[in-house]
């Protein structure tokens, strides 16, 4: 029987080959974020120290990003990758060993996060322009689509796991409490998730190297300008790109307000209490929510005119947020979760097709860079916003409820700003290919 769209794209083999790698590798990256968020809430029980963890993650993402993005259209992508992803490879081994020895704190837990996102701002970059390359143009949308679905299966699987992991179901405790180990039976489960980010990165650089598709970058696209030229180029494109602006400002905004998440292990243990098993699941509900749009936006086409739906979605994405935080059920907080996950998928389906499509292959590096500080930007240091929002109260649970209302209120009001003041949002169309050289 004939494959079905949009999973027709997997008959590419070195789009296939990295997209069941990164499957791996993501969903020990998701367990690794859910077992640090809960690491520092053990060790400080602090709202605040689980804000920080995004302002650790944000910061080297600033700094690091737009030289990322020159380096992936200067050099080869594969080659840029498989350095990257050496790195987070070996930065997860530090931690797990770390760990597992009892000698980690929580400035050893930001230094790892901070590592690992230096690394990403180079991963990034190179893998975004990697894609097109490894499917036809009028496959793009779909290629993009089941990227989007692999990376929230991953963002199901690998919290949801992490939480059992932590929770200790599954394991057997004579195994875990080991002797001079300095770790303590619950320390060693958190380094055993470290580990196994570890062991999933292997997965990515074997499919690198087995890949036939070239990451060689065309000099004819500027890759032999000096580096502040073509970061120069990198920027002047973006911003001289309205929509791109536009959709990339509402974007950082909205998960500024909303970036409420950090929060989850406060809600879990104090509002909901239903501990590190249920933290896992809470965490997992957003990309169960979006697993759930990217099979819709795979199989059925979003409309041309796409500028009313992204402002939607954002309102939408506001709105379940606020219900996230005013509910005292766990399966309401949990469908209110899997809500603005599914709001999110959408609006992200729109913005990354956006950008592959007015982009051409020379600038994708670039262009993923400058956006990537606004898109990542926004998330870490909206944990952190809302972690400072959330320490003003004395009760952590009305701090929490404050922080991740407001938030969400924000975003509402947010997309009805934009929804007036900007027709290029409003009336966007979707381009039918992406532009020459």
């Amino acid at each position: 029987m004939a494959m079905t769209r949009p999973y027709r794209v997997l008959r590419h083999r070195d789009f296939r080959l990295l997209w069941l790698s990164q499957l791996v590798s993501l969903t020990g990256s998701q367990m690794q974020t859910v077992a640090l968020h809960w690491h520092v809430y053990v060790l400080t029980r602090s709202p605040l120290a689980l804000g920080a963890l995004g302002l650790t993650r944000v910061l080297p993402i600033i700094v690091f990003s737009l030289w990322g993005g020159v380096t992936a259209d200067r050099h080869d992508r594969r080659r840029v990758m498989l350095l990257t992803q050496a790195t987070m490879l070996a930065g997860a081994l530090a931690l797990a060993a770390t760990t597992f020895a009892g000698h980690e704190n929580v400035a050893v837990l930001y230094g790892a996060n901070a590592l690992l996102a230096a690394a990403t701002a180079f991963d990034n970059p190179a893998r975004q322009a990697l894609v097109p390359r490894l499917v036809p143009v009028a496959e793009l949308p779909a290629a993009l689509s089941l990227n989007l679905t692999m990376y929230h299966a991953a963002t199901i699987g690998g919290p949801a796991l992490a939480g059992l992991l932590i929770a200790g179901m599954g394991l057997p405790s004579a195994g875990l409490s080991l002797a001079g180990s300095g770790a303590s039976e619950d320390t060693v489960r958190l380094a055993l998730i470290y580990a196994l980010n570890a062991l999933s990165f292997v997965g990515v650089l074997h499919a690198l190297l087995l890949m036939r598709t070239s990451g060689r970058v065309d000099a004819r696209g500027g890759s032999h300008k000096p580096p502040l030229v073509a970061l120069r180029e990198g920027l002047r494109f973006v911003l001289r790109t309205p929509i791109m602006v536009w959709t990339t400002g509402v974007d950082f905004l909205a998960t500024f307000f909303a970036g409420s998440l950090s929060l989850l292990p406060i809600f879990a243990d104090q509002v909901l209490h239903v501990g590190p098993a249920g933290y896992g699941w809470l965490v997992a509900a957003p990309a169960l929510g979006a697993l759930v749009g990217s099979f819709y936006t795979s199989l059925r086409h979003l409309p041309a005119r796409q500028g009313r739906l992204l402002l939607g979605s954002v309102a939408f994405y506001g709105a379940a947020t606020v219900v996230f935080g005013l509910s005292r059920s766990y399966w309401l907080t949990f469908l209110a979760l899997a809500l603005s996950g599914l709001a999110d998928l959408v609006s992200t389906v729109i913005r990354q097709t956006l950008r592959q499509m007015l982009t051409p292959d020379t600038l994708r590096g670039r262009m993923t860079s400058v956006n990537m500080i606004f898109f990542m930007g926004g998330p870490q240091l909206g944990e952190m916003e809302a972690g400072l929002v959330a320490s003003l109260f004395a009760s952590a649970a009305v701090g929490v409820t404050v922080s991740v209302v407001s938030g969400g209120l924000a975003t509402v009001l947010l997309a009805a700003a934009v929804g007036l003041a900007a027709p290029v949002v409003r009336d966007y169309v979707q381009p039918t290919a992406p532009p020459a050289a």
